[in-house]
């Protein structure tokens, strides 16, 4: 399982979602035309990456961990 995070926004000047993985840096990116495709693609990328870093012998970068209190859905 690939743990790492990804933030998906809507950009309005692009007509699309945006992608980015932050553990990656800030130039990996990718996009998509609807929210699920944007999804698709960055688990894409995100394998690509693990991938090209382990076949190069590189460390994988730490992986990002929510610190915070899960709200229940009865307090929001």
């Amino acid at each position: 399982m690939l743990n790492y995070s990804m933030v998906i926004q809507w950009s309005k000047k692009d007509n699309c979602f945006i992608v980015t993985l932050p553990e990656w840096g800030e130039l990996c990116q990718t996009y998509g035309d609807t929210y699920e495709e944007a999804l698709q693609n960055a688990k894409e990328v995100l394998q690509l990456m693990v991938n090209s870093s382990i076949q190069e012998g590189a460390s994988l970068p730490k992986v990002k961990t929510f610190t915070g209190t899960l709200q229940s859905s009865s307090t929001i």
